[in-house]
């Protein structure tokens, strides 16, 4: 089987120039939001616009739940799917994305920007933002069992046809966690979660301070400084390898933001007190 990725920005129009991009390059089926896509046809997966919050549909969308996977694993084995389209929302949750469904690294990448304008990108973008409406590229009646968002428009009522696809193929909707608005992660809540990490790590005297910088654009997420002091005698390389490891995983679960790079400086090395009377 070979992938096509199709990369760009949330609410930049991707789902909604998902079929047109798959015809374009010859792909016969669709991952996109957790859904498995064929013609007009789920044939596995759960979407994530069911979802009611933007943290479980990120989640969702990049496969954390281990019997989603197996189900697209499954439908994806027993199908004859020779071509398939990923969508993401970047190069990072592309590679999740790839890595938790066992697929080939893709053998090319379509990105937003290259199939539509940025007088058509900053549309969707207004309609995601002052609307919360999202497309599910296949038409209402296939999607109204998988879904318990609205549908925020009439169905279109065209199907594709020898000239290749057309609008029909696709649903607005209203999920669940579009009606609550925006949902942030502060950093003080990042950072919490590296300082519990850290409290469980013996090898891990104390933290020193905590940095966490924000990046916009392709390759959004976060950076993370830390310094921090070690216990003595402890692998500094093995340790802080797998404190970036840990940190990483645990950050990107929980909140669902991409963590671009955890930067550790170890600062001193020291021995932990003694309990009195010892």
């Amino acid at each position: 089987m070979e992938v096509v990725a199709f990369i760009g920005p949330s609410g930049t129009g991707k789902s909604h120039r998902a079929v047109n991009v798959a015809y374009a390059h010859g792909c016969d089926a669709i991952i996109d939001d957790g859904l498995l896509i064929r013609g007009t046809h789920i044939l596995a997966g759960v979407s994530a616009k069911n979802e009611n919050n933007k943290i479980q549909a990120v989640k969702r969308a990049i496969f954390t739940d281990p019997e989603h996977t197996r189900n697209v694993q499954l439908a994806l084995a027993k199908s004859d799917i020779k071509r398939l389209l990923v969508i993401a929302t970047s190069d990072n949750m592309l590679s999740r994305i790839l890595e938790k469904l066992g697929l080939p690294e893709p053998v090319e990448k379509v990105y937003i920007n290259q199939v539509v304008t940025k007088a058509e990108i900053k549309k969707a973008r207004y309609e995601r933002l002052h609307y919360g409406k999202h497309v599910v590229p296949v038409p209402n009646v296939e999607l109204k069992s998988h879904l318990t968002g609205y549908f925020a428009d009439l169905p279109y009522n065209l199907f594709a046809g020898d000239s290749g696809p057309k609008e029909g193929d696709r649903s607005i909707v209203r999920p669940p966690f579009s009606f609550f608005g925006k949902l942030l992660v502060a950093d003080s809540a990042v950072e919490d979660i590296i300082r519990i990490i850290a409290d469980k790590d013996a090898n891990v005297l104390r933290l020193k301070s905590i940095s966490v910088r924000r990046r916009s654009g392709y390759g959004r997420g976060i950076v993370i400084g830390i310094d921090l002091a070690l216990v003595y005698g402890a692998k500094i390389f093995a340790v802080t390898r797998a404190l970036q490891e840990k940190i990483k995983q645990r950050v990107e679960y929980m909140t669902a933001m991409n963590v671009n790079n955890v930067n550790i400086t170890v600062r001193s090395l020291g021995k932990r007190p003694q309990a009195a009377g010892k």
